[in-house]
């Protein structure tokens, strides 16, 4: 667990939301290069996300390929001929993997109230879970206001974007295709742990124990 090794907080996802689509242009170039570096260069270039600012693109693309990157070349395969369902699911654990922010939060928040039958996740439970991580991550005592508040609407249009939340607050039970559920159960621990859901992990990486 991020706390445990008291390494720092990644804070810098605020660029678009889950990047889904994103994600499937950008994953398409990179099984055609198998390098992450043309791939960016590739994207830049041909201004193939159709960004509005250069600065926009190299923001957005940088961002795509470093989530990407977290991924590996099998799930990208599954992630371009992947239904919108299977690409969102790929896309959050992608975003889970490369944020360990994000990822304590999906796994000690989000799954925990879904598997407790509390089925609303809202701002009180972000803020909740931040003053609690602090302890352990002096990075997150000193974000401002307005920080804290851009970083939980990120997080929270992810979990829309991802079908795992509902505008209203509601935690929406993740049905994940099975070929997705082999690719993130092959994790240690099992990368099932980033949505609520109530499959059951069949490889070695067993529930996080606590």
């Amino acid at each position: 667990m991020t706390d445990e090794a008291h390494s720092r907080y990644a804070l810098s996802f605020t660029s678009g939301g889950l990047l889904a689509r994103e994600g499937e242009t950008v994953a398409a170039i990179y099984l055609a290069t198998r390098d992450w570096q043309v791939t960016r260069d590739r994207v830049v270039g041909d201004n193939l996300l159709q960004a509005r600012t250069t600065s926009s693109l190299v923001r957005v693309s940088r961002e795509t390929v470093q989530r990407l990157a977290a991924l590996g070349d099998d799930e990208i395969e599954l992630l371009v001929e992947g239904s919108p369902t299977e690409q969102h699911h790929l896309m959050w654990a992608a975003a889970c993997r490369r944020y360990a922010l994000i990822g304590d939060f999906a796994e000690e928040v989000l799954r925990e109230r879904f598997l407790l039958m509390r089925p609303t996740l809202d701002a009180d439970d972000f803020d909740r879970f931040v003053t609690g991580k602090s302890l352990w991550h002096p990075e997150l005592d000193g974000l401002m206001p307005s920080t804290r508040q851009k970083l939980r609407q990120t997080l929270f249009r992810m979990l829309r974007e991802a079908g795992l939340r509902t505008d209203a607050g509601g935690i929406v039970a993740a049905v994940i295709s099975e070929r997705v559920v082999e690719a993130l159960d092959r994790r240690k621990p099992s990368d099932l742990r980033f949505f609520p859901t109530t499959t059951p992990f069949t490889s070695s990486g067993n529930e996080v124990q606590r």
